[in-house]
């Protein structure tokens, strides 16, 4: 079962003005959000975290801590998904990153499902590793959380979403414990920085 967090009530405001005034707001729409025809809704809130450092690609090996990064919203017309909205917090607040569609988004409703027929309760996130073009659905074991805790617990599930990169079972659920080493494995190394460039 999944109990979901609460986004930061901006966030959604900032979503819904998107979609209520298309002019208004950069970056455009998406070919989906621009050919719908009907009322539009934001929903399913999903905390997106990235894996690593500042730069989000962690050190090869040892990926453990996250930082949170946007809150995800599906954008539903009728009883069907048609595209997601991304939000970053900036110095002014609250604002729309982008909108996207694509594989993922499919993907995304997918391990959901896979995610509510478990027994134990968690909290859904989304996990990206930029360094190998992955996001997984994320989850959290602490359900109280409100979304921005950065470590996987020991508890914690991960299910990558298709497409995935090769050698990792789309939609296999994992221990994060288990699924973590192998990504960190598979990560670039960090940049070396040349020391006499540098001084």
């Amino acid at each position: 079962m999944l109990r979901l967090p609460a986004a930061p009530t901006p966030a959604l405001r900032c979503v819904l003005t998107a979609l209520g005034s298309p002019a208004a707001v950069h970056p455009p729409r998406t070919p989906a959000l621009r050919a719908v025809q009907g009322p539009l809704s934001a929903e399913l809130p999903l905390p997106v975290h990235l894996l690593g450092g500042p730069g989000g690609t962690g050190t090869a090996g040892t990926p453990s801590l996250t930082r949170l990064a946007a809150w995800r919203f599906l954008i539903r017309c009728g009883d069907r998904s048609i595209a997601a909205a991304d939000t970053r917090l900036t110095p002014e607040g609250w604002t729309i990153s982008h909108f996207c569609e694509g594989p993922y988004l499919a993907a995304t409703e997918r391990a959901l499902v896979q995610a509510e027929a478990l027994a134990a309760p968690y909290q859904p996130r989304l996990l990206g590793v930029p360094g190998l073009y992955m996001l997984a659905l994320w989850l959290h074991a602490d359900v109280e959380s409100d979304g921005t805790s950065t470590t996987p617990g020991p508890a914690d599930l991960l299910v990558p979403l298709s497409p995935a990169p090769p050698g990792i079972a789309a939609h296999h659920i994992h221990r994060a414990a288990d699924l973590l080493p192998v990504i960190g494995l598979r990560l670039p190394p960090p940049p070396v920085l040349d020391s006499a460039a540098s001084a």
